[in-house]
């Protein structure tokens, strides 16, 4: 059993304007939880200042701020999941660090967290991002509501309690595309939600721009559920049958009016043509989807690599993923 009883977990790339006034507000709220903590910064291949600034607060700090730096970018879910991996919290708290969740929350998730939830997530309130951000999010929380059966209102917001079996139980899964939220909720036998305040972005920018968000929106939906392929498969259904009965109408059409009506018939042609090649690519595209996601998950490469990991003066060693690189590689060497 660990002597840890909190472990923050906090995704970082590019926050050097916040990081200061993060670490204090974190420090402050674990401190008067009177709870054994630590936390762990994720620097997700920063290009700014923000990894020299973790790296000089965690080799201070005797312990309680570790900093692991990735060698690049992955991306937030697997800057996520490094986190976990080095955490050994009994109870662990997730939360991004634009500071738009304010970490003065947090005793609210510990509080449901002690009633006996095994997973605890917060709902953002007055929520004061943009509508590029608000619109896909309700669209993919009311599929993620369908789809799972669990009702949580916001599915996109970091700020989020686990017990440790759960972080346990997401760490044994090894599929590249992971949504840590609905994952979770696969494991957790209760789950609980909390209404949290939301502030705007005081300083820098979001990291996600257009695009980003339709790749997490994609990656979301095939990760969690085969659901695309079968609507796939009723529109499919759908197109054949609106086909057949348009042949038969233009069938009568041309009996009863002549060929005339419609340039001969070939504007007619065309419509149905682009309409049924639509319909294809669409359907390979969306196969393609998924066995892009298959073919990563066959080959098994590890979802990031620690390049270090600091807290304190102290090695620390490395859990998940990058320790199975380099035990695989000494391995290697040794043959």
């Amino acid at each position: 059993m660990s002597d840890v009883e909190l472990s923050l977990v906090i995704p970082v790339f590019n926050e050097e304007e916040n990081l200061t006034e993060l670490i204090e507000r974190c420090v402050a709220v674990c401190d008067a939880t009177a709870r054994r903590y630590e936390i762990v910064f994720v620097d997700d291949g920063s290009k700014d200042k923000s990894r020299q600034i973790l790296s000089d607060v965690a080799a201070k700090k005797d312990g309680n701020i570790v900093a692991v730096l990735l060698n690049r970018n992955y991306g937030q879910h697997p800057a996520v999941l490094a986190g976990l991996a080095q955490s050994r919290g009994d109870v662990i708290v997730t939360l991004d660090a634009d500071l738009q969740n304010p970490p003065e929350e947090i005793p609210r998730l510990l509080a449901k967290i002690d009633e006996g939830c095994d997973v605890v997530g917060s709902v953002r309130e007055n929520r004061r991002d943009s509508w590029l951000r608000r619109l896909p999010s309700r669209i993919i929380n009311a599929v993620v509501r369908k789809t799972t059966g669990v009702e949580m209102n916001d599915y996109g917001c970091m700020l989020r309690a686990y017990r440790r079996n759960v972080v346990e139980a997401i760490l044994s899964c090894h599929e590249r595309s992971t949504f840590i939220p609905i994952l979770a909720n696969s494991f957790a036998s209760n789950t609980g939600e909390v209404t949290v305040k939301h502030s705007k972005r005081s300083a820098g920018d979001s990291k996600y721009n257009f695009w980003k968000l339709i790749n997490l929106q994609f990656d979301l939906l095939t990760s969690m559920t085969a659901f695309p392929l079968r609507l796939l498969s009723i529109g499919g259904g759908l197109m054949a049958a609106l086909g057949f009965l348009a042949g038969i109408s233009i069938g009568v059409m041309r009996v009863a009016y002549g060929s005339a009506w419609a340039a001969e018939g070939v504007l007619t042609v065309v419509a149905v043509l682009f309409i049924f090649t639509g319909v294809q690519l669409f359907g390979l595209g969306l196969l393609g989807e998924y066995l892009s996601r298959v073919y990563d998950d066959v080959r098994g490469r590890p979802r990031y690599f620690i390049h270090k990991v600091i807290a304190g003066s102290e090695p620390v060693p490395l859990h998940g993923e990058s320790s199975v690189v380099h035990l695989s590689l000494k391995a290697e060497g040794q043959a």
